[in-house]
Parts: structure tokens; C-alpha cells; sequence
């Protein structure tokens, strides 16, 4: 393909990742209020995220496999449509329990057009082009990521916080239009499908019961208790049944003969950190900015752009950088350090912390983002049989999500403890807070004891303070969660295989193997060869004819 059918390829499903973000980020900055107006604690507030999160991770395995049964095309459309109607669905909710509901939803859709933009990138873009078109998905990202949040408080603050879940439906009009006319992929040999039931009810039981254990774990039962027990136990049951399954069956979810590849292996376990900064900080940075410095939701937007412009930069000039020079490892390896400096260092921060500097880690954080991120799905691209290129894509984002799922779940749960500790702790500040408002008093002690996440930015200067500081100290240890992570991530990268690039696409690499098949199975192929020399056949040196008539006089 030349570079602009490459660009004409591309324009749609640009276009269709540009809907999943945008529709993701709009409510990002809103999520504080939107939680406060519908009467929710932090427990809804981490469930709101981690509904979406969690059903992302569990279809992206389905929708890979069935990328590598059923047309691409079609099944990237039904993503897209599965994933606006659940969206804007999500806008009529009356109650947490509601939109958690309607956002698990749209984490189906979410799953599929993850998992789906990787492979479709990968049958019209050779792993050793790829990153110069990179940098379009950067802009893509940044524009959507960026653009997002300061749409999304803009609308939150003079239209009204409903409207966000509505603004990404124009979009995904045209998206599904231009796809349909500009996005032509090979269509695969139809053969008998089988799909993995049982493994997707075994591996959606496992990681919903770890994730609702993590959940209400020191909140609504003890650590050690029976809930604990049955919910684990279930989780590590499900999860060898799982295992079992897969073995047995003829079309597993994810085979388990993917991780007999060193770089796949590795690279999930890279992936898991990478997810947990990505969705860690996305959610949590936004909570900082409005809990902890009292923005509103416009200003928590423009507050995040340095943390986009890292992984903007990041992605775009990298992604160059492996296409000029073919070698990508040394950037992983930068990438996989910056995960680490960026997390520890946001998990320093307090709420006076000069922004100057809190935008420098947040910057750091992006950047690592930015060059582990996609660069782990290109090289397991790179060494996966082509046939499995779906499953294999699917496997990295998988687990990159249920990372990110996992992270944010223990990152909310912690956040929430350290909260409920330390408002504890200040209970005398706060009460002589309270007793200086004098007629509001008792406004602002029914809010504070209501559960409800408070709204900060809307409160007296003399209690703002007190809370904000709370506030900071929670975000601030919830990301050192992410710390321990990161540098295991490092370490997998360090020793993932320096493998060249290729520069065939997945259809090619189909293409030639079936050619390379025909031509050592078939006769006629063998005969089609023309002679390249002699072959040594004995001791003595005696030389045989390898001519085509040759072999047809000796048959």
C-alpha cells in the first residue's frame, strides 16, 4: 500500500479511537461531581471507573479471538456502536448503581475497539513502518485526552454534566461511515468457528470476584474474613479451571502456547505496569486537582496537559525514532525507567506542592507511558504467527487493562482507607472548622457525614484547607502503590529479546506462508523450482541432478 492508501486505511479508524477516548475523557473531570450530585461515596466513585476497566479487560481477549475468526471490519463497527449507546445511556442515570451499570456496558465496547485497532493497524502496517504512522495515534491521543477533559468541564460547568455522555455520538456517526468506505482489509479463510464459552464465564468470575474482594475489602468486611475467604478462594478456583480449560479446549480465549514466547511473556508482564500508570493516573490526577487544589473541572482539565503533552512528545518522536533506525529496545528501557521516576515522584506530592513541579512528574509519568504503551504490542506483533496476531494483540492490551483494572481498584481502596484515617486523626481541626462557620455549621457537618464525596472547591476557606491536605496525602499514597509495579515492569523489558523489526504486514506474512506451504507440499510446486546446483547424496561425493526433469526420469 502506498503512503496515502495507508492514510486513507487510517482515517477511520482513527476516527473510531478518537470516539472511544473522547467519550472517556470528557467525564473524567466531571466524575467528582457527577458522584457528588448523585449522592456517592468513594467506593462508587472507584466502581465507576473500575466497572468500565474491568469489562474492558475481560472482552478484549473475546473480541482478539474473534478477530482471528470473523470479518475485522465489521466486528470494529459493533464495537462502536455497542460502545456510543452505552455511553450515552450512561447520561439518564438517577443513581450510581445506574451509570455503574450502563459504564460496564460501554467497557464491552471499549474492550473491542482496543483489541481491534491493534490488529487491523498490524494487516495494513509492517511492524518496522509502524511507527512512523504513530504518531498520528499520538495526535489522536492527545487531542482526545487533552481536548477531553477541557470539553468535558466546560460542559459540566455551564450545560450541565449530562451532556458529556451525549457529545461523542456525532462522532461516532461519521466514524462508522468513513470506516466503511476507506478501511479495506483482507477477508480471513472461513473455517469452523468455536467459541470459548466456558473460559470467558471462568475468567470473568476470577477477575470480577478479585476486583469486588479488592473492592469492599476494610470497608464493608475485614481483611481476614469469610467474605475474604469465599471471594479469593472462588477467584483462584475460577482462575485454574480456567487454565484446565484452555488446555482442553479447540478454540481456547487465550492460548496458553502464546506464553512459550519469551517476548509475549515479558511483554504482558511490562504491559501490567503501563496500565496501571496509564488508568492510575488519568483517574487519580483529576481527584488531586479538584480534591486537593480546589479546581473545578475546566481547570483540572488544563491542569493535566503537561502529563498528555509527555506521552504525546513521547509517542510521536519515538515511534520515529524505531522506524528511522529499526531498534527499539533502548526506548523501552527509557520508557520503563520514567514509569518509575514519574510514580514515585507524584506520590511526594502535597497539596501546596508548586505546580511547576508537579507538572515536571506528571510529564515524566506521560513520557513513560507514551514509550512503553504501543511499543509493547508492536513487538509481540513482531515475533506472533500471523495467524495468531488477534489473540496475541488482544493478550498485551488484556492484561495492560486488567492491570490498569487491578491498580486502580487498590489505588481507590487505599485512597479511601488513608481518607477515613486521616479525617480521623484531624477530627479536632475540622470540628473547630465547623464551629466557625457559624449559621452553616450545620450544613457542612451534615454533608461531611453523609459519605458523599465533598465537593472541596465549593467549601469555607477554613475547612478547604483541612480537607485538601486530606486529600493530597491519600492521592499521594495511592501512587505509590504503583512504585513496585513499575519497576518489575523495567526489569521484564531489560531482558525481552532484541529482535529486528519485519517488514511484512500480517496479511503478507499469511500470504507467504501459505506460498512457502504449497510450494514444500505440492508436486507440481517442487516441480515449478528450476535447479540451484547439485546435492551431495553419499560419502563418495557422488552429485545428483536437482533439475525438475531429472527428478520426473527418477520417479
Amino acid at each position: 500500500m502506498s503512503h496515502r492508501q495507508v492514510l486513507q486505511a487510517l482515517s477511520g479508524l482513527l476516527l473510531g479511537m478518537f470516539v472511544s477516548m473522547l467519550a472517556s475523557t470528557v467525564v473524567s473531570t466531571s466524575l467528582p461531581v457527577i458522584i457528588h450530585d448523585l449522592n456517592g461515596d468513594q467506593v462508587a466513585f472507584t466502581w465507576v471507573v473500575t466497572a468500565t476497566l474491568l469489562t474492558t479487560a475481560i472482552s478484549t481477549p473475546v473480541w482478539g479471538k474473534l478477530a482471528d475468526l470473523f470479518n475485522r471490519k465489521l466486528l470494529f463497527q459493533l464495537a462502536i456502536v455497542i460502545f456510543v449507546l452505552a455511553t450515552a445511556a450512561a447520561g439518564f442515570s438517577q443513581d450510581t448503581t445506574t451509570l455503574i451499570a450502563f459504564r460496564a456496558v460501554q467497557g464491552i465496547g471499549a474492550g473491542g475497539l482496543a483489541a481491534l485497532s491493534q490488529v487491523l493497524m498490524a494487516d495494513i502496517i509492517s511492524p518496522r513502518e509502524r511507527g512512523r504512522y504513530m504518531g498520528l495515534f499520538g495526535a489522536v491521543m492527545a487531542v482526545a485526552t487533552v481536548g477531553g477533559p477541557l470539553l468535558g468541564g466546560l460542559i459540566t460547568d455551564t450545560l450541565g454534566w449530562r451532556w458529556n455522555f451525549y457529545v461523542a455520538l456525532p462522532f461516532a456517526i461519521a466514524a462508522l461511515v468513513i470506516i466503511q468506505r476507506t478501511l479495506h482489509v483482507s477477508v480471513l479463510v472461513k473455517r469452523t468457528v468455536r467459541i470459548d464459552y466456558l473460559g470467558i464465564v471462568l475468567l470473568s468470575t476470577a477477575v470480577s470476584l478479585l476486583l469486588v474482594w479488592i473492592s469492599l475489602a476494610g470497608s464493608s468486611f475485614d481483611w481476614w474474613s469469610t467474605e475474604t475467604v469465599l471471594m479469593v478462594g472462588g477467584a483462584i478456583i475460577a482462575t485454574i479451571l480456567f487454565v484446565v480449560a484452555e488446555m482442553r479446549v479447540a478454540e481456547p480465549l487465550i492460548p496458553l502456547t502464546l506464553f512459550r514466547n519469551l517476548t509475549f511473556t515479558l511483554a504482558v508482564i511490562a504491559s501490567i505496569a503501563t496500565g496501571i500508570a496509564m488508568f492510575g493516573a488519568s483517574v487519580f490526577l483529576s481527584q488531586f486537582m479538584q480534591l486537593a487544589r480546589g479546581a473545578t473541572p475546566t481547570e483540572a482539565g488544563l491542569m493535566t496537559i503537561p502529563m498528555i503533552a509527555g506521552l504525546l512528545l513521547a509517542s510521536i518522536g519515538v515511534g520515529a525514532l524505531i522506524t528511522r533506525f529499526g531498534r527499539w529496545k533502548p526506548f523501552l528501557i527509557t520508557g520503563g525507567v520514567l514509569l518509575i521516576a514519574g510514580s514515585f515522584l507524584l506520590s511526594t506530592i502535597h497539596y501546596d506542592t508548586d505546580f511547576a513541579v508537579v507538572s515536571l512528574y506528571m510529564f515524566l509519568l506521560g513520557a513513560g507511558v507514551g514509550m512503553t504503551m504501543q511499543n509493547l504490542v508492536l513487538i509481540v506483533q513482531n515475533t506472533t504467527n500471523p495467524t495468531q496476531i488477534g489473540v496475541a494483540s488482544s493478550g498485551v492490551t488484556f492484561f495492560r487493562s486488567l492491570g490498569g483494572t487491578i491498580g486502580v481498584s487498590v489505588m481507590g481502596a487505599a485512597l479511601a482507607a488513608r481518607v477515613t484515617e486521616l479525617v480521623a486523626d484531624r477530627k479536632d481541626d475540622i470540628g473547630a472548622a465547623i464551629a466557625g462557620l457559624g449559621d452553616q455549621a450545620s450544613v457542612w457537618a451534615a454533608q461531611l457525614q453523609s459519605g458523599t464525596i465533598p465537593k472541596v472547591s465549593a467549601m469555607p476557606e477554613t475547612l478547604r484547607v483541612v480537607f485538601e491536605d486530606i486529600y493530597a496525602q491519600g492521592i499521594s499514597h495511592a501512587f505509590l502503590i504503583a512504585v513496585p509495579f513499575a519497576i518489575l515492569s523495567l526489569i521484564a523489558i531489560v531482558f525481552l529479546p532484541n529482535k529486528p523489526l519485519l517488514r511484512m504486514t500480517t496479511s503478507e506474512r499469511i500470504q507467504a506462508s501459505e506460498a512457502d506451504f504449497a510450494t514444500v507440499s505440492v508436486p507440481e510446486g517442487m516441480d515449478a523450482l528450476s535447479a540451484t546446483g547439485t546435492v551431495t547424496v553419499n560419502a563418495d561425493d557422488e552429485r545428483v541432478d536437482a533439475s525438475p526433469e531429472a527428478r520426473a526420469d527418477r520417479r
